[in-house]
């Protein structure tokens, strides 16, 4: 790589992280600016010709952001809609292949099935990115947003799987396969992918817990993904579907490891995540220039018709196949219908909406060896259909969503803080219950101070729960002077923990300010100075936190992370927002006297 190269590279990332900041800060889907914007430059004289590397996609991008979705979703929700994810990613993936094959076919004359296919096969796979910001953004329920990106993080599987069988078939020398030996072979590459995603997420989180060492398990994690990605393509077995399981299974394992793990995990997750996205989706915008100059003179009357067909194809086959997907199991169980209701046509409408295409699709394309027939017209279709899904879904789905009243409601909200609440109270009371039996095996090491101190904090911790609650406590309703749910007392007045919150962080910003000067002034080193600030920046994001909490919004803004769902990096910086620190157990209660207290 040359200087100049190195210096294009480096533009690019941090160009496409200044427009991704720039859209977090305006509430705008950062994918849709990202690509409008690099189709924008693609035409810019003097700016470099970026051509997407598949292997570069496959290899050194997906992985990782796979991967950092798996580890922040929810196996246990996965698993409650595992009957809804397996129609999506695997049935749609072969009913959208099979659709858009046929709608290609009939479109371009002279395209055999089997290129036919391979474009569908392409196209088949969603990128949930767009659609989870969107989602967070708006706030829909919990179980569309785990559908959503759950089908997105399994469909990928599928779709690689097919699209290598069909790019084989579509190969002048090779012999067109039955669906017989198409349907093992699936088989065969999904189920590898699972086994040695599980075999791997085992050997990992035990090493892990013999580790013990936070630098050690934080640099583990980073290898993690590529690692699984590359042990399941060495046994030609689904790469991403190993990422996907590995993630899954340290994800829900990640409650073991060590409290300083999993805050560095976090941190370099996201900030991983927010790159690659940013690149990702800006290369996306970059390959317009180049795929057009590899068309050469074709009519672009006839392009866009094409172009026109197979978008439109992508887009029913999904609707088509959600709505029956979604409804036909339960029409023909009663059981089903029983344990799982139907849910409201809204927000089926809006599911069988959000299948934005991305960055897999393109690198597919990209990698396509030269013997497949019309290979340029395959790019150039693949292209225009993830923009057209970008842009013409990307740009509708918020409205869309408004228009339908498909919103986590009010009573989502509460059922959460309510559950946390409870979660709290049922932990501080365990925590009572070990501290009562310590104390009564052993007194003397049990001072009464320390004890009565201990006490007060999980009784302080359980009162802030409740306090955070829209009762203000169990069974109460906020009146007769009891705290309520906004931070206030039943009187009016400020509660006690939103009192200590905001006399705390006045403290935290006079105590920093002072040790600055101490070092300015040349009395503390500034590795003292970092270790000090580094206990402030703590207990300061559990303030946040716990403002957070009470408010129903972060604070500040800027200093946080997503709260929930699927590739997080790119939503919107106003989305509702938790402090990166995460919660440090005995942080948010009394002020430190002492290093030795975080």
């Amino acid at each position: 790589m040359t200087a100049t190269h190195a210096l294009a590279l480096l533009l690019l990332i941090v160009g496409s992280c200044a427009i991704a900041a720039l859209a977090r800060r305006h509430g705008v889907a950062a994918p849709i600016l990202l690509v409008v914007t690099g189709i924008a430059a693609s035409y810019i004289p003097g700016v470099s010709e970026f051509r997407l590397s598949p292997n570069l996609v496959l290899f050194a991008v997906l992985p990782p952001l796979v991967y950092t979705t798996a580890l922040e979703s929810s196996y246990l929700n996965l698993r409650d809609n595992v009957r809804t994810l397996a129609l999506l990613s695997v049935g749609l993936v072969l009913f959208t292949a099979v659709v858009v094959g046929w709608a290609a076919q009939l479109d371009v004359p002279g395209l055999p099935f089997a290129a036919a296919l391979t474009l569908g096969a392409i196209l088949a796979p969603t990128d949930a990115v767009t659609t989870a910001s969107i989602g967070r953004q708006l706030h829909l329920p919990r179980r569309l947003l785990t559908v959503i990106t759950g089908e997105s993080m399994l469909n990928d599987g599928t779709a690689l799987t097919l699209y290598a069988v069909a790019v084989s078939a579509a190969a002048v020398s090779v012999a067109t396969p039955s669906p017989l030996s198409v349907a093992g072979r699936l088989i065969e590459i999904s189920a590898g992918g699972i086994v040695v995603g599980l075999v791997l997420g085992v050997v990992i989180h035990r090493l892990r817990m013999r580790l013990r060492d936070p630098l050690a398990e934080s640099a583990l994690s980073l290898l993690t993904p590529f690692a699984a990605y590359l042990a399941a393509d060495s046994l030609h077995v689904s790469g991403i579907l190993a990422v996907v399981v590995t993630g899954l299974y340290l994800g829900h394992h990640g409650g073991q490891a060590h409290f300083a793990t999993r805050l560095q995990d976090m941190a370099v997750w996201r900030v991983a995540t927010f790159v690659l996205e940013s690149v990702a989706f800006a290369l996306i915008g970059l390959q317009l220039r180049p795929i057009i100059q590899a068309l050469g003179s074709q009519d672009p009357g006839r392009l866009a018709g094409e172009a026109a067909a197979v978008l439109a194809a992508v887009i029913l086959a999904r609707i088509v196949w959600v709505f029956p997907s979604i409804y036909l199991p339960r029409w023909l169980v009663p059981r089903i219908r029983v344990q799982d209701p139907a849910p409201r046509w809204q927000a089926t409408f809006v599911l069988s909406w959000a299948g934005l295409r991305g960055v897999i699709s393109l690198a597919a394309a990209a990698a396509l060896p030269a013997d497949v027939p019309q290979r340029s017209l395959l790019v150039f279709l693949t292209f225009t259909t993830v923009l057209g899904t970008l842009l013409v879904q990307g740009l509708t789905l918020p409205p869309l969503i408004r228009r339908l009243g498909v919103r986590a409601g009010p009573e989502e909200e509460r059922a959460d803080v309510l559950a946390q609440a409870a979660a709290q109270q049922a932990a501080s009371e365990a925590g009572l219950r070990r501290l009562d039996q310590l104390v009564a095996q052993d007194p003397a090491r049990a001072p009464a101070e320390v004890v009565e101190r201990l006490r007060r904090l999980a009784e302080y911790r359980q009162a802030g729960a409740w306090e955070r609650t829209p009762d203000g406590q169990p069974g109460g309703d906020g009146q007769d002077g009891q705290p309520g749910g906004d931070g206030q007392d039943g009187h009016g007045g400020e509660a006690p923990s939103a009192a200590f919150r905001r006399l705390r962080r006045e403290m935290t910003t006079a105590e920093r300010a002072e040790f600055i000067r101490l070092r300015d002034e040349r009395q503390i080193d500034d590795e003292v100075l970092d270790e000090v600030l580094h206990h402030l920046d703590l207990e300061e994001a559990m303030l946040s936190r716990d403002e957070w909490d009470a408010a129903g919004r972060d604070p500040d803004p800027g200093a946080g992370t997503p709260v929930t769902g699927l590739s997080p990096a790119l939503s919107p910086a106003w989305d509702v927002h938790r402090p990166a620190a995460g919660r440090i157990e005995g942080c948010d209660s009394f002020p430190r006297t002492s290093p030795a207290m975080t």
